[in-house]
């Protein structure tokens, strides 16, 4: 069982810094263990699980690993854990902003160098409510993935490529996927090799290859590259609640558009993502005027 710890430059929040990773409570690839972070992924060398605590007392993160993976996932540690990211370059425009920044100074943005694991939820994420969507990730790998290497049984590893495009489409159907999310990901898997190429670009290089996919616009692009490359420009446009939230924090108005949301956000250029992402860490939302959205489930049509 190889191991190995980073130390943190400073401030460090491990919780908040991977917490992005995880679809929803319940994921059976991800999960929280008293101090614990726990991950199980499909890596270039095979299933690999990463077991995570920060000791606070050291200044460090201790990391163990498992299975195929597991050298490739302790070789790339720091980078996960945010080693690459540079938030000293930002600078807060809006009181907001500044105290969020100041009550969550450990914050970084993951880089998981890993496109399908984020590319796939992602796509599942597409125009429906957060609880079918996580349901659905839940589902397909409790079928279809593979123990997660290990001492913890109830971790899954996403199935490979090839058991991705061989899901049936009664499958999909159960887990409450329809056709236009299934089909994107099966495009998806088919040139697998050149979606993990967008690992290795720059954030506008690895956009336009995702989004030459059909079934794969500029917000599912956004989400997968915040993920993949800890992108702190990749903003998402076009999501139902952020430019509402985004627009209700910063001016306390209500209905902001997505065009609004980008003049908003346009004084952090090249940080536009790591500036919404304190804004939500700020906890200010718009109250809610109606019932949450009824959730949906194809599965019994």
């Amino acid at each position: 069982m190889p191991a190995r710890s980073w130390v943190p430059p400073g401030p460090y929040d491990l919780h908040r810094t991977l917490c992005v990773l995880q679809r929803g409570p319940g994921d059976p690839a991800f999960a929280v263990r008293g101090g614990e972070v726990w991950r199980a992924c499909r890596t270039p060398e095979g299933p690999g699980t990463l077991r995570l605590e920060a000791r606070t007392a050291a200044g460090a993160v201790e990391a163990q690993a498992w299975g195929p993976g597991a050298d490739w996932l302790l070789e790339r540690l720091p980078e996960l854990l945010g080693a690459s990211d540079e938030p000293d370059r930002f600078t807060a425009r809006h009181r907001l902003v500044h105290e969020a920044r100041r009550r969550h100074p450990g914050v970084r943005l993951a880089r998981t160098g890993l496109v399908l694991e984020s590319l796939i939820p992602s796509v599942l994420e597409q125009k429906v409510t957060s609880d079918e969507a996580y349901r659905a990730w839940r589902l397909l790998l409790q079928r279809h993935g593979e123990p997660a290497p290990g001492p913890w049984e109830r971790m899954r590893v996403m199935p490979d490529a090839r058991t991705w495009a061989l899901i049936p489409s009664w499958e999909w159907h159960r887990a409450g996927v329809d056709a236009k999310r299934s089909s994107a990901i099966l495009r998806a898997v088919r040139v697998a090799r050149r979606m993990e190429e967008a690992a290795g670009m720059d954030l506008a290089a690895a956009t336009r290859r995702l989004t030459a996919l059909p079934g794969i616009g500029p917000w599912t692009a956004a989400e997968t590259l915040q993920r993949t490359l800890g992108a702190p420009d990749a903003v998402t446009v076009g999501d139902l609640h952020l430019p509402k939230i985004i627009g209700y924090a910063l001016t306390g108005r209500r209905g902001t558009t997505d065009e609004q949301m980008l003049e908003l956000l346009a004084p952090y250029e090249g940080q536009r993502h790591r500036a919404a992402r304190l804004i939500l860490l700020s906890g200010v939302v718009p109250p809610r005027r109606a019932p949450r959205f009824p959730v949906g489930d194809i599965a019994r049509l």
